[in-house]
């Protein structure tokens, strides 16, 4: 039969395969293995329908995920703190996140209580762990330099504390949920400390409070969160590592100052 295949080329092809190692035919036909391959993913991603019962047979019920969800439990207790001191004491028994055994310390609060402005940073550094105090390493120092450029002190007039009370492992961001356990403690700190406007402080703030992230978009523009006056801004901690942006803050600064002016 002509296969269209010239003798020579074809003995010069079966000699190339046969130095590859090719030394044995394992079917008679082609296999497309990209075609084969796609069934097999196709098959895989495909549901696995449930076998029928046998007759007279007792369905097994669908096992419960085991222990209470751990959000509910913060709500339950965040909803009985009736005080900022009860809330630490709360935060302080709450055993269900992990970075609580690996922390030193719980960073609950610096600052004046009833102040108007209140600052939310995002979790505790090395330093903040150590001391049991938001914002007290280099990041904590530029944002009192901050801070005393509009006139406002953490000895006097501001309120800060962070959506994590503690340190995560090698200073990684929280996650999700981290952020989510922690989120009905933070609501109910601001309900308690009562100020007249927040200041959040990059992504974690922005996606505790506002359910989003992207502070560069985000910053410098006023919104309503937990019933109140919302400014995101950079963390210092960015702003020591793009000292640039340094511009920025001072522009929402700025909108910060002409806000408490505003609000009387």
């Amino acid at each position: 039969m002509d296969s269209g295949m010239d003798w020579h080329w074809a003995r010069a092809a079966l000699d190339w395969q046969v130095e590859l190692g090719i030394d044995e035919a394992i079917g008679e036909t082609p296999v497309d293995r990209f075609a084969h391959e796609a069934a097999e993913q196709a098959a895989r991603a495909a549901p696995v329908a449930a076998p029928e019962p046998k007759a007279g047979a007792t369905a097994t019920p669908m096992a419960e995920p085991e222990g209470p969800d751990p959000v509910d439990l913060a709500r339950e207790a965040a909803r009985g703190a009736g005080s900022l001191e009860g809330l630490r004491e709360a935060m302080a028994g709450f055993e269900h996140c992990e970075l609580k055994r690996g922390a030193r310390n719980l960073v609950f609060c610096d600052g004046v209580p009833e102040a108007r402005v209140m600052i939310i940073g995002e979790a505790p550094g090395r330093e903040e762990d150590r001391q049991g105090k938001p914002f007290v390493g280099r990041a904590g120092q530029l944002l009192d330099r901050m801070l005393g450029a509009i006139g406002l002190s953490r000895a006097e007039s501001v309120y800060i504390t962070n959506v994590l009370p503690w340190r995560p492992p090698q200073n990684r961001d929280p996650r999700p949920d981290e952020i989510a356990m922690m989120t009905p403690f933070l609501t109910r700190h601001i309900e308690l400390a009562d100020p007249d406007l927040l200041v959040i402080m990059g992504n974690i703030s922005c996606d505790a409070l506002l359910g989003k992230r992207g502070i560069t978009r985000l910053r410098g523009k006023w919104t309503e969160a937990a019933g109140r006056p919302v400014m995101p801004m950079f963390h210092p901690a960015y702003l020591l590592r793009q000292p640039g942006m340094k511009r920025h803050a001072w522009a929402d600064l700025l909108e910060l100052q002409a806000k408490l002016k505003a609000l009387g």
